[in-house]
């Protein structure tokens, strides 16, 4: 079976401790992440939290040997549970996560990490200095198709990237704390930066508020990577078609892939647009277009989710740091930070350096430019 070898070495990685796992939230994601951790062979799903007692009712009719409580803090202190998994609300994760962190729990958060990059760098502080994995839900780097544009691009055959264009929409989910850039986003800028791998040098974001006033329901990401290259993405609730689709553009070919389709997510296309080195007339002035053939690479059709949570009890398990680490989290909010600022300037660009709270670049690949503002 032909798939790549980050997925397959995600797949085969076998942990040597049964770890007890809790989940916080169990509203619109979390019961994803329940079922997933309670299917894993080498992981105890022991308890799962939520205020609503109609969810906590419900998680027990599928799963009655598990325990439902409606307080985040009877997790936290109890002994038998190696790691909190944290699926509540965004403005609850940096309080959920920071109280597991220092009652010693390993700690897997949803997207985004959390409000502001402040917070993020406080639970990579507190995750270090106690020895703890901190691991972040950007659920889409562990799919196969993710995996294998990634391998595609490095292996150069699509050439040097152009730019790259994402478009995420659907009707609603509406939110009440976050705009649709902070919801729906942290996807296409999680597989944008896994693909590039290096941070964007400026950060700019335009969008408009129809429902709730504050909270931006379309917006549309502008990022620079480097010379001559860059990303957009479009994030929307008010489409009336769902669209999870993104198009990279490189020198030699390109790819479409489309994230609704059930089997052929990814498409190779051979075509490209030559310019003459020079020419002397204006006849002389033709593009060539080059049209070849496409290809379909072949996918192994498992579970994002679920290679994403058996990643986890094992980086716990071997001490090793996640694919999707704090930092990687910590990254990601700080692009949505620049973004919310470019809006608040209606549009502006943002310079974006990628530093941590030790002033030091961390991220692997080139680093930003320098420029006169920086987030």
């Amino acid at each position: 079976m032909n798939t790549s070898p980050e997925h397959d070495r995600l797949s085969n990685e076998k942990s040597s401790k049964k770890l007890t796992v809790g989940v916080i939230g169990c509203g619109y994601w979390g019961p994803n992440l329940i079922r997933n951790f309670n299917n894993l062979a080498d992981c105890r799903l022991k308890a799962v939290c939520d205020r609503e007692e109609s969810r906590r009712r419900h998680m027990l009719s599928l799963y009655p040997g598990v325990e439902a409580v409606d307080d985040a803090d009877k997790l936290f202190q109890d002994p038998e549970i190696d790691a909190i998994v944290v699926a509540a609300p965004v403005r609850f994760h940096h309080p959920l996560a920071k109280a597991a962190l220092l009652a010693g729990k390993h700690v897997l958060i949803e997207k985004p990490m959390a409000s502001s990059s402040a917070e993020c760098e406080e639970l990579i502080r507190l995750a270090d200095e106690r020895g703890l994995t901190l691991m972040v839900g950007h659920t889409f780097i562990y799919s196969e198709s993710v995996l294998k544009i990634a391998q595609i691009v490095n292996s150069g055959d699509i050439g040097e990237i152009r730019y790259i264009n994402s478009q995420r929409l659907n009707l609603g989910l509406f939110q009440k704390d976050i705009n649709v850039a902070w919801d729906l986003a942290p996807h296409d800028l999680s597989i944008i930066l896994h693909i590039l791998g290096e941070s964007p040098t400026t950060v700019n974001c335009q969008g408009n508020a129809h429902i709730t006033p504050g909270i931006e329901d379309v917006t549309n990401i502008s990022l620079s990577f480097g010379p001559r290259r860059f990303a957009t993405i479009q994030s929307s609730w008010l489409e009336p078609r769902k669209v999870r689709q993104m198009t990279i553009v490189g020198t030699k070919r390109m790819i479409v892939y489309d994230d609704l389709q059930p089997t052929e997510k990814i498409r190779v296309y051979d075509v490209r647009v030559d310019r003459p080195p020079h020419y002397d007339t204006f006849g002389e002035f033709q593009y060539s277009y080059h049209y070849g053939d496409s290809y379909i690479p072949h996918l192994q059709h498992s579970e994002p989710l679920k290679v994403q949570c058996q990643h986890f009890l094992d980086c716990i398990n071997k001490g090793t740091r996640p694919m999707t680490c704090g930092r990687r989290g910590l990254e990601l909010v700080r692009i949505l930070e620049a973004s919310s600022a470019s809006l608040k300037a209606k549009g502006a660009p943002i310079a974006f350096s990628q530093r941590t709270d030790s002033g030091e670049a961390w991220q692997e690949g080139k680093r930003a430019s320098n420029s006169p503002a920086q987030v």
